[in-house]
């Protein structure tokens, strides 16, 4: 019987879906296996439907590596939320006749994959190649998802050009960007912008918060910015810190709605606009004319054109894919650590508490996120230890050292601890 790969890309866009498709494509066909490209991600195959197969060869894929997007398209449709949607994808894939599946995509596709490659009756040999601008999937510490060094850059550029505007114009910006449960996006951007501050999920420590709390930290800042002798600044926010307030008050904010795999949809909540009511509603409480601006930064991100590192990165996660299927191999995602091909095993993705993959958090015990909190304008731990700073600080919030203490040193309990190097 002769070989034959499919792919298919499932989740949002990210940088560098086509370098994947294409470099697997080419090393494939070089192999002499007939290879097909599945549109739209799992959601035609969950209904038997095999004319979302197309033939791919060398011609099809050549320089699509330059560009954003996905020539597949893709979709969130999540076959294992039923075994009969399940049976169907292996069922329409076997009479295509696919003896290999390679899957691009973040936790949720990863999961699909291990379902594909677990179902009764499935002889298909699968892999998944990482995609995710959030960057979360659980790979080693020092191993980005691809799409995450572009999204990154290219939001650094917004960014910076939010922050000439700033201050040009006298005014706060709050930037909201993709990051559903980590805030590596957020944190990476806020940081190499150098944004004045980034607030991310993982800095509550897994506890619950309120609106208020977020708003303090923002509203912290501009009165600090404002004793430094500033009027503008540039607030990052990663759009997974919806998921640490109540959900009573996550509630009240407007319709949620899910995806197909039960995850919130973020982008519905307009997290921006809200915290930008809540703290233009304190400073005109503290009488402060000032101006904020809420911007949410995300699908600019997802479908720009990969720069050269994800290029290269992509083309080596395409090849690895497509080669470790020819070779026998299944059942595992791709990854290159110190330039080496690494197959993680999906049975090691796993959350035994969740049942779903694991999820890559901000470490913020460490050296990079002590680094970065010491870069940002916000009220810190050591403004309550001197003296001059906090009647100052007090004085701009318009009341007395005591009501500032009331008011805002509950940020510090969270603060990390000073960093030490020797």
């Amino acid at each position: 019987m002769s070989e034959r790969l499919a792919m298919l890309v499932g989740g949002g866009p990210a940088p560098g879906i086509n370098s994947v498709i294409a470099a697997a494509t080419i090393r494939a066909r070089l192999r002499g296996v007939e290879v097909l490209g599945i549109r739209d991600g799992f959601e035609r195959l969950m209904e038997g439907d095999a004319l979302c197969a197309e033939p791919l060869d060398i011609a099809r894929v050549s320089r699509i590596h330059f560009l954003g997007g996905s020539v597949l398209r893709t979709s969130r449709a999540n076959p294992t939320a039923d075994p009969a949607a399940i049976k169907a994808v292996v069922s329409t894939l076997q009479g295509l006749g696919v003896t290999m599946l390679l899957t691009i995509g973040g936790d949720d596709t990863a999961l699909s994959a291990k379902s594909i490659a677990d179902a009764d009756g499935s002889d298909i040999r699968v892999a998944h190649v990482p995609k995710t601008i959030d960057n979360d999937l659980d790979l080693p510490p020092d191993i980005n998802t691809f799409g995450y060094e572009t999204a990154r850059h290219v939001g650094v550029g917004i960014v910076h050009s939010l922050m000439v505007d700033a201050k040009t114009t006298s005014r706060w910006y709050i930037v909201v960007t993709m990051g559903r449960k980590a805030g590596h996006l957020a944190l990476g951007i806020g940081k190499a912008a150098g944004a004045t501050v980034t607030v991310i999920p993982e800095e509550f420590n897994g506890d619950r918060v309120t609106l208020d709390e977020v708003a303090d930290i923002i509203v912290g800042a501009i009165i600090k910015r404002r004793v430094l002798g500033r009027r503008d600044g540039v607030v990052v926010v990663a759009e997974g810190v919806c998921l640490a307030i109540d959900p009573e008050e996550l509630a009240s904010l407007g319709l949620v709605e899910r995806d197909d795999h039960g995850n919130i949809r973020l982008s519905e909540l307009d997290l921006g606009r809200v915290l930008q009511a809540e703290v233009m509603r304190r400073l005109s409480q503290l009488e402060h004319d000032t101006t904020v601006v809420a911007k949410n930064l995300g699908y600019e991100l997802r479908s720009a054109a990969p720069i050269p590192i994800d290029l290269e990165y992509t083309r080596d996660l395409g090849y690895c894919g497509a080669e470790f299927l020819v070779q026998g191999g299944s059942g595992a995602m791709v990854s290159m650590q110190q330039g080496r091909f690494v197959p993680i095993p999906f049975d090691e993705l796993m959350d035994p508490v969740t049942g779903r993959m694991k999820v890559r958090l901000v470490d913020i015990n460490s050296t990079r996120y002590a680094i970065a909190r010491r870069y940002m304008i916000r009220i810190r731990r050591d403004d309550f230890e001197d003296a001059r700073r906090i009647e100052d600080l007090a004085e701009a919030y318009g009341g007395d050292v005591a009501a500032f203490r009331v008011r805002f040193e509950p940020q510090v309990l969270r603060e990390p601890a000073p960093l030490q190097l020797r």
